[in-house]
This record gives C-alpha cells, sequence and structure tokens, in this order.
C-alpha cells in the first residue's frame, strides 16, 4: 500500500494505492516503470533499463503475493517513443521466455511522470497448491 502524496511529490495527490491487489487465485500488478521502490530512477534517458528495473519490481511483487512471473497471463507496455518498443520488448522478452502470455502494446504521448519512457502491468494467477 501506498499514498501518492510520497510517491509524487511534486504533485497535489492524496491517492490510497496499492502496487498489487490479490483477488481470489489473481494477482493484478500496478504499472511499473523504472522507478525502484525507494524512489530511485533507474535508466533516465535508457528505455531498456527501465524496463530491466520494471520487470525487477513486477518480480518482487508477484513473488510477494504467492505468485511468480511465470503465471502471467496478461500484460500492457506503454511506450512513450515507437523506437523504444526494440529494447523494451527484448528486455520484457527475457524475463517472460517461455511464458507466452497475452500482451497489449500502446504507444502514448506520455507517462505519469516526464521521465518515465515505459510502464508494464501484469495480471497473474497463483497456482493451486497440491
Amino acid at each position: 500500500m501506498f499514498n501518492t502524496k510520497e510517491t509524487y511529490p511534486n504533485q497535489s495527490l492524496d491517492n490510497d494505492l496499492c502496487q498489487a491487489v490479490v483477488a481470489g487465485n489473481t494477482v493484478y500488478v500496478r504499472g511499473q516503470v523504472g522507478t525502484d521502490f525507494e524512489g530511485n530512477l533507474i535508466g533516465l534517458g535508457n528505455p531498456q533499463a527501465q524496463a530491466e528495473q520494471a520487470m525487477k519490481n513486477v518480480k518482487q511483487l508477484l513473488e510477494e503475493a504467492g505468485s511468480d512471473l511465470s503465471h502471467i497471463v496478461k500484460t500492457t507496455t506503454y511506450i512513450t517513443d515507437p523506437r523504444y518498443r526494440e529494447p523494451v520488448y527484448r528486455e520484457v522478452g527475457k524475463w517472460l521466455k517461455g511464458v507466452f502470455p497475452i500482451s497489449t502494446g500502446l504507444v502514448v504521448a506520455g507517462l505519469a511522470q516526464p521521465q518515465w519512457l515505459m510502464e508494464i502491468d501484469v495480471i497473474a494467477v497463483i497456482p493451486e497448491k497440491k
């Protein structure tokens, strides 16, 4: 859980949100960017490095929720420039090799912070315990 006052100190926001929510056996992970959980941007100007950090975040959040990368069923990737598609998708592909989720990709005019070049959110399942 977090409040946007701390996450976006440069904006006047006051929303209570979560990084991930578990509903039944499904995990919904909030859009992850190149910022670590201490608020440090990794990869200023580098979409591949931002994608790597975003996927580290996704991995951690899924594991904390009782799932993992191999149980991702859907991804949505946002990039701010079509030229970022190859480095971002190549990096995400390293993390999801052999997983085969469905995927949506969008080129957007901008993200919540101007230094963010990409964002990815995922939906995963929590496997049944045997």
